[in-house]
């Protein structure tokens, strides 16, 4: 399934969910500027390897650069075009109206916080990892979650494949983002069996949606939301 607008409207100009998705892109344009080598050394030196936070159990000391940057690195790097567009077109259609129930700077620490959230989790599921973590899913299924408790009955128009055709649909919010969900726990269950299913680091989804859930009651202004709602349709024909 495929969001393609919600109808809760913004209140206030969402500069850091903006700014945030022109920091990914731009972040990707320089990873593509590097050769495949020079890009796989750099994405080692600069992003999460579970196994190199592990090694204190050996009495070895984690590196500085891993300790402190690394997290934050990694919410920014991505591995293809595809990657990038599915990440920050779910940030771009659920994070405006999460930053504008936050206000700019509590979502801006939100969504760094559900991103190291998503990084903890997907390193505790898989400890003896030495393939990289990159994206900023875990951040922005912290955004979902959010998006998830504060607008349970905004309804999302969703692009449906139905075997070999597809429909667009109304779903509430709730159903999508429940139905999302549902989806990243199965996948993370069979992860378990299989690992590195598909590539994705669905722990960090799992990890990210719930740290969502546990901060927002804590970031979110303590002020009614608008019922104002922009009128969209089932169908376009």
């Amino acid at each position: 399934m495929l969001p393609l607008k919600d109808d809760i409207p913004s209140r206030r100009f969402p500069f850091v969910t903006y700014s945030i998705i022109a920091i990914n892109v731009v972040v990707f344009f320089f990873e593509a500027t590097m050769g495949k080598e020079q890009l796989q050394a750099f994405i080692e030196l600069v992003a999460v390897i579970p196994a190199e936070y592990t090694t204190f159990l050996q009495g070895e000391p984690v590196p500085l650069l891993k300790l402190i940057v690394a997290p934050f690195a990694s919410m920014f790097l991505h591995g293809g075009w595809m990657h990038l567009l599915g990440n920050m077109w779910f940030l771009y259609l659920f994070g405006d109206n999460v930053e504008d129930s936050m206000g700019h700077f509590r979502f801006l620490v939100f969504y760094l916080l559900s991103g190291l959230a998503a990084t903890v989790a997907h390193i505790l599921v898989n400890p003896l990892s030495s393939v990289p973590i990159v994206g900023a899913s875990g951040a922005i299924s912290g955004v979902v979650g959010a998006y998830f408790l504060m607008f349970p009955t905004a309804r999302v128009l969703t692009l449906v494949p139905i075997f070999f055709f597809v429909d667009i649909v109304l779903l509430p919010a709730m159903v999508f983002i429940g139905l999302w969900f549902l989806f990243q726990f199965w996948s993370g269950l069979l992860s378990l069996a299989v690992p590195h299913l598909g590539g994705v680091a669905w722990w960090a989804h799992i990890g990210g949606f719930l740290a969502g859930l546990i901060l927002t009651p804590i970031m979110r202004e303590r002020r009614k939301p608008s019922r104002y709602r922009v009128r969209i349709y089932h169908r376009y024909w």
